[in-house]
């Protein structure tokens, strides 16, 4: 069994404890950024959980940051506000020259900048991010950027944006990876000057935004790492983000299971609490044997990344199978509960909307399924 992170927990139970259902239900209601919850989870260190201590971070691994967002979740809040920061600084630990470095990563530490915001999916090329259209064209001594990008979560609430743009052409299916470069947009430099961001509007409160650039003029010394490498950079994020997904999707697979034992035990139809049969016991049981396998792999996953071995297969299938499994909790619960499931009182239905998400972003189930197929077991590929 890999570490537990006990002492991690225990602080992040103590915060969560602050945000009380009544909290959720205000921030939710009014599709509102949960900005005193993000403010209390900075001040507190836990975003910059994986930034190395010598740029004033906590110097944690992953496994310790997967610890922290299943917590979140099991308390019946949610991470996704800012849940991006833990991953994307990493694109920029890695490869980001030593001032880039030196001149965000303390920063973001400290909570002066905010870096929440990655800038990938287009319209029309959906998961296919070889296949963007958004470019960087370089003139002089800055870049030109024009474009869209959709499915941007927490632009409006970032000062930073981790940007993937087109500096080379697509020459093939056998380069369709390279020419794409990853820049660092300061977005307050950008908005007025070639950027707009327009909010969208979903079935749940995630704060996510449609942007547009046109002409967006940026230093060129935005950019990360090598011209052309991009998406070879951002891979290890992708990893390390549905690792972290996997995470919440335990934390909220254990707080449904939670939910509907206790309403189980307490509820009485015909004299009796509903608990006491087996078509209320059975998919309560069958939920909780899922999310137990489910965060083994998680934590499986977790140690690889941590241990700086490849985790592609065991990144995906984490965040496969903890998805699924707070999903089936989900339903669950809600059918556990019955009429009352719906009544934001109880707050199962705006968790049942925010953990079915996790089926789509930040990557779609079907598409695990055919990287498991090509890359693992070795079928030919179906795309």
């Amino acid at each position: 069994m890999s570490q537990d992170f006990g002492d991690i927990r225990h602080s992040v139970q103590a915060l969560c404890r602050e945000f009380d259902s009544g909290y959720w239900q205000r921030v939710d209601r009014d599709r509102a950024y949960p900005e005193e919850f993000v403010g209390a989870m900075t001040r507190a260190g836990f975003l910059a959980a994986l930034i190395p201590e010598e740029f004033d971070g906590s110097g944690l691994g992953l496994g310790a940051a997967a610890a922290i967002l299943e917590e979140v979740h099991l308390s019946g809040g949610n991470a996704a506000a800012c849940h991006a920061q833990m991953y994307i600084m990493g694109t920029v630990l890695r490869h980001g020259s030593a001032e880039q470095k030196q001149k965000y990563l303390p920063a973001i530490a400290r909570g002066d900048i905010r870096l929440q915001a990655f800038g990938v999916t287009e319209p029309a090329s959906g998961s296919d991010s070889t296949r963007i259209r958004t470019t960087a064209r370089r003139d002089g001594g800055h870049y030109v950027v024009d474009g869209q990008k959709v499915w941007t979560s927490r632009a409006e609430h970032s000062d930073l944006m981790l940007l993937l743009a087109r500096t080379g052409p697509r020459e093939s299916d056998r380069s369709r990876h390279e020419g794409l470069s990853v820049f660092l947009v300061d977005i307050r430099d950008a908005l007025g000057s070639g950027l707009t961001i327009e909010p969208i509007r979903t079935m749940l409160n995630h704060a996510t935004t449609e942007m547009f650039f046109d002409g967006l003029r940026i230093p060129a010394d935005s950019l990360v790492g090598e011209e052309g490498s991009g998406f070879r950079y951002i891979l290890d994020g992708m990893n390390a983000e549905r690792i972290l997904i996997g995470a919440e999707c335990i934390g909220d697979a254990r707080w449904f299971i939670g939910k509907a034992s206790g309403y189980a035990n307490e509820r009485e139809v015909f004299g009796r609490p509903i608990g006491r049969n087996q078509g209320v016991q059975f998919p309560i049981a069958r939920a909780y044997a899922a999310a137990e396998a489910a965060d083994l792999m998680v934590r499986k996953a977790a140690a690889l990344f941590d241990d700086g071995e490849p985790c592609g297969p065991e990144a995906n299938m984490a965040k496969l199978l903890a998805s699924e499994a707070s999903w089936q909790a989900a339903d669950m619960c809600l059918q556990t509960f019955g009429g009352y499931g719906f009544a934001e009182e109880y707050d199962v239905e705006r968790k049942f909307r925010e953990t079915r998400l996790y089926q789509v972003a930040p990557l779609s189930t079907n598409l695990v399924l055919s990287y498991l197929a090509e890359h693992v077991l070795g079928l030919p590929r179906s795309y």
